[in-house]
């Protein structure tokens, strides 16, 4: 997972041992001065032992949404710091994010600020801070819950015991892990290439010919000039094979819809649960883990509707809190599914005290997708983790609720779905076949669903609701019968 000078990852499952990761929340709203830790502060984190690192790590891997260090002496009421809902659930989701990494948080640290340092974002004496606590934890990786500068991030390497890496860049390389088709590794090659390029620059003078003197004039390229010209040529080469996945999966689709088969597509909040519910819905078995970013390539299956339409489902990548934006550009072959779908299934996770800030950042996502026009059902994944009274507070709501782990409420779920498709509605119909028209009585039967039936000489009499453009092929294949046997 390391970068050094931003030019380089290697995976953490090729070390021999979890790289150990000290974590720094920033918060730039608060205006009032917080005592600052300083030395004690680090002195403090320095008595983190080996027990309690090893118990911290196994309160990762239950996917506690709150994140508390089994070391005292490293709580924030220890190193002087006050606390508030948003910045626990950050610093809460960014160590989930380290751990899907493959890293193991040592410490953490948290910064507030009413406006950042243009030099390091936190300031000279929390640097100092920081890296007391790095060599103190023997700590490989200092990770940045916050965007840092090209200028911030030189500053802090130099200043740092370890490499040092952003939010951004932690993002990237967990989508770099996780990817496992040609087309999600050409995405996310294309978004850390185009996050690398600006920060080439300001990298010292003695990278660029720019300031002249001698041994600068005259032929030949910087390093950062060679760099900067070998990532546009990479970068001109990814976007036209992601222009060619485009066209393949465009003529895909044209296929598809020459078919009346509409797409639904899953949307959310990472790890809230939507590609469990996929395979409960589906049984097609992809991937579905904890950790999150574990689905970034689509997956398309079909699905039966208690109506007997057949629609297509979709799972995708999940939002996140400050998603980078090349990753949403990189990602639009992607995320083309979305755009595409009839219904949107916005799946959130029930039993997550931060419901409400996932939700707007998911919104706030598919406002930049311009889909936010689509028909949406919300869906509460997770019920199971609910007490009986929060259940039916919901119910009483009118809100879809499920739970892909045990398959509660997966008919409210089809039937709502059903409701939503608007584009070939369900209609009521009755019809009059021919007892010798198999083809007709074995497309009734698969595509509607049948209230009643009854038989009268050669003929079938039927009620029946199903999709009206069915319905209509059904009646003009009728119509022709009765045309061709008039004759």
């Amino acid at each position: 997972m390391s970068y050094r000078d931003g030019r380089d990852s290697i995976p953490s499952s090729s070390r021999q041992r979890q790289e150990r990761a000290v974590l720094v929340g920033v918060d730039l709203s608060s205006h009032s001065k917080v005592r600052r830790p300083g030395a004690e502060g680090a002195k403090a984190a320095s008595r983190l032992t080996a027990e309690s690192t090893h118990e911290f790590s196994n309160e990762l891997e239950t996917g506690s949404d709150s994140l508390v260090l089994s070391d005292p002496a490293l709580s924030d009421s220890a190193l002087g710091i006050s606390t508030d809902l948003n910045v626990d659930a950050s610093l809460a989701e960014f160590s989930e994010l380290v751990e899907s990494a493959g890293a193991i948080v040592v410490g953490r640290t948290l910064q507030r600020r009413s406006r950042p340092d243009p030099a390091t974002l936190i300031g000279a004496g929390k640097v100092e801070e920081i890296a007391g606590i790095a060599a103190a934890n023997n700590a490989d990786l200092v990770l940045f819950d916050h965007n840092l500068s090209p200028t911030q991030l030189r500053n802090l390497e130099d200043a740092l015991p370890c490499a040092v890496l952003d939010r951004t860049q932690l993002i990237l390389d967990i989508f770099a892990r996780h990817a496992r088709t040609r087309e999600g590794q050409l995405q996310v090659e294309l978004a850390q290439l185009e996050y690398m390029l600006p920060r080439l620059a300001g990298r010292g003078k003695s990278m660029s010919q720019l300031g002249g003197g001698i041994g600068t004039r005259g032929p030949g390229e910087t390093k950062l000039e060679t760099d900067r010209r070998a990532i546009q040529k990479r970068l001109v080469h990814l976007r036209g094979e992601l222009d060619s996945v485009r066209r393949i999966r465009r003529q895909q689709r044209q296929r598809r819809e020459s078919a009346p088969v509409p797409t639904v597509a899953l949307v959310g909040y990472t790890n809230a649960g939507k590609s469990t519910l996929f395979n409960r819905l589906t049984g097609a078995g992809v991937l579905a883990s904890s950790r999150m970013f574990a689905t970034l390539d689509p997956k398309l299956r079909a699905l039966e509707l208690p109506s007997r339409r057949r629609i297509l489902l979709s799972d995708t990548v999940g939002f996140i809190r400050n998603l980078p934006h090349t990753l949403v550009t990189s990602f639009r072959a992607t995320l083309e599914e979305v755009e595409r779908a009839e219904v949107l299934l916005h799946i959130r996770d029930a039993a997550s005290p931060y419901g409400d800030e996932q939700k707007s950042q998911v919104e706030k996502v598919l406002g930049e997708l311009e889909v936010l026009n689509k028909p949406r059902i919300e869906v509460l994944n997770k019920i199971d983790l609910l007490t009986a009274e929060e259940r039916a507070g919901l119910e009483h709501r009118g809100i879809v609720t499920v739970s892909a782990y045990t398959g509660d409420g997966l008919e409210g779920l089809l039937k709502a779905i059903d409701d939503a498709l608007v584009a070939d509605p369900l209609v009521d119909a009755e019809l009059v076949v021919p007892q010798a028209d198999g083809a007709a009585l074995a497309a009734i039967e698969a595509g509607m669903v049948i209230s009643q039936r009854s038989f009268e000489g050669e003929t079938v009499h039927l009620s029946v609701r199903g999709p009206a453009s069915l319905v209509a092929r059904i009646r003009q294949g009728l119509e022709k019968q009765e045309i061709g046997s008039g004759e």
